[in-house]
């Protein structure tokens, strides 16, 4: 028998499916990980939480049913949109993941719409508003506020 694996890396944890190639669901498991909010609009996880996790539901996902790893055919994969991970020069983790719900980042957007000339100029630029949850902002409050990394 062949499966499909599917695998969402979410806010609140990991979610793993098991799937037949008709579509049916063979097992389903999830495996959870914390949020931590360290200030008020915080909002962090720690990468290697997620691959710990990763691994561990894939395991619990494949352990109701005897299956071979090269029965699995294919992996189909989903996570957290603009939520960044911020590496060193030696593609190292160097501090918690900033997630997409982080609000901290309002003075940084504030900055990007006066250097790019306004709201209407930035979307002319790059076809997208600044955020607080998008990258560009968190690149800048890092810059700010952790220079060391």
């Amino acid at each position: 028998m062949e499966y499909l694996l599917g695998l969402d890396v979410g806010t609140s944890g990991v979610k793993a499916l098991l799937i037949s190639p008709e579509g049916k669901i063979i097992s389903s498991k999830t495996e959870s990980y914390p949020l931590a909010t360290p200030h008020s609009g915080w909002a962090e996880q720690s990468p290697y939480d997620w691959w710990e996790a990763t691994l561990k539901v894939i395991r619990k996902t494949i352990s109701d049913i005897p299956i071979d790893s090269k029965q699995i055919k294919g992996i189909s994969l989903s996570g957290q949109m603009h939520s960044s991970v911020f590496l060193n020069n030696k593609m190292k983790v160097i501090r918690p993941a900033i997630l997409w719900s982080d609000t901290r980042t309002s003075e940084q957007c504030s900055k990007i719409y006066t250097k790019a000339g306004g709201l209407n100029q930035l979307i002319h630029y790059v076809s997208n508003p600044a955020l607080e949850g998008f990258t560009a902002p968190k690149i800048l409050w890092l810059k700010e506020n952790e220079p060391e990394n």
